[in-house]
């Protein structure tokens, strides 16, 4: 009846992590097909996380900080956020590296090709992929297929978009030891921008420019503050540029559809894997993975449900979209806040959702009270009124 136990539409960090995961999980005996149309064979992005713990990954880091300097307004400190390391990965490193590992599981085949569509089996039982004219069957079906950006004004549909270059420096200007994870000290238009400098040796760094806003600006709106910031900063007009990178990330807190039928699948931003607040994803999607894992282990079936907490940060999340979509407060000063009151791991803790209740009174008591307070209200009454309409 079935090709494949399992078919995974898109072969990005999700998708990959996902294969990885089930070989890892015990389904080496599964058949398992990945369908992408890219080979993957070039740097197109970095992936930059914390974590308390080794990564499954960690023998491809690229780099990894003890040290993370922040500057914000009027405020600046150099963290250390023990027992936490703010890791880089390679795009190019981690294609590479599941290539490899693809070809030495039997039960798993790349196929290069365009995912037409995604429906359900005629007869209920599973979920077909439609491949140009080709089709091919499977129990289940993850996508991970970038959706469109979401646009309901019922939610607050912010971006986070950046370009960022590798940069070789003439001389000795960077000090390995210490990455900015935040630095506000620019010009902010009226959204949030900060740059953020992640040094590789003395001499080369990734250097990316980042906004959070409603909309893309044009290139120079980009390139020119770049430059500037690596004169200023670094005291360099001339530098070359190794690679370059530019990314859009969707800070969104409308929901994501995760079972758009019963056999098929969302998942990585598709099944609501980033950050509303943040846009990290990486480490979220390798989460996700093992959810899934267990899910399959439980019950023969990928389909899990949020623990409570999730709802509580979801809408931590909203607040803070509201704040900054609405200029409540520049998100410069919120940040600067945070870090100032704070110590580092706890800020990282509740990012990833791991604080207790009593830490993130103390979060919250660290900002702007009567702005979040408003922002809060407002958060409440759009998901109460959401929530009565879909009752009725």
């Amino acid at each position: 009846m079935f090709d494949y136990d399992y078919i995974i539409a898109g072969a990005g960090a999700a998708g990959l992590n996902l294969a990885h995961a089930l070989g890892r999980g015990g389904f080496d005996s599964a058949r398992v097909l990945l369908i992408d149309r890219d080979d993957k064979t070039s740097n197109d992005r970095t992936w930059c996380f914390w974590e308390a713990e080794e990564n499954v990954l960690e023998s491809i880091m690229h780099r990894s900080w003890v040290n993370l300097a922040f500057h914000g307004v009027g405020f600046s400190q150099v963290l250390r956020p023990q027992p936490y390391r703010y890791k880089m990965l390679r795009g190019i490193d981690f294609y590479e590296h599941m290539r490899g590992w693809l070809r030495a599981q039997s039960n798993m085949q790349m196929l290069r090709g365009e995912v037409a569509h995604i429906e359900e089996m005629a007869d209920g039982q599973g979920a077909v992929v439609w491949v140009r004219e080709r089709c091919f069957r499977a129990r289940y079906v993850f996508n991970s297929l970038t959706p469109p950006l979401p646009t309901d004004v019922r939610h607050h549909n912010f971006l986070q978009h950046f370009l960022g270059w590798v940069i070789c420096a003439p001389r000795a200007c960077f000090d390995p030891d210490v990455a900015t994870l935040m630095d506000f000290r620019i010009e902010q238009g009226g959204d949030t921008r900060f740059v953020y400098v992640l040094p590789l040796d003395e001499r080369r760094a990734l250097v990316e420019y980042t906004i959070f806003s409603e909309v893309l600006l044009p290139r120079d709106a980009y390139v020119a503050p770049l430059r500037r910031y690596v004169e200023q900063q670094f005291g360099l007009e001339r530098y070359e540029i190794e690679h370059e990178e530019f990314g859009v990330i969707p800070m969104s807190d409308a929901p994501r559809v995760r079972r758009p039928s019963a056999h098929v699948m969302n998942i990585g931003v598709a099944g609501g894997a980033s950050k509303p607040s943040t846009g990290y994803t990486f480490v979220r999607t390798q989460r996700q993975a093992v959810r899934i894992v267990d899910a399959l282990h439980r019950s023969g079936v990928p389909f899990y449900t949020d623990s409570l907490s999730s709802r509580r940060f979801g809408v931590f999340d909203s607040t803070l979209l509201n704040v900054l979509t609405n200029r409540r407060i520049s998100g410069a000063q919120v940040f600067t806040e945070l870090f100032r009151k704070n110590p580092a791991a706890r800020i990282f803790r509740f990012l990833d959702e791991d604080t207790r209740i009593d830490e993130d009174l103390r979060i919250m008591s660290s900002v702007h009270i009567p702005e979040f307070t408003r922002a809060l209200g407002v958060v409440l009454k759009k998901k109460f009124q959401r929530d009565s309409g879909d009752a009725s």
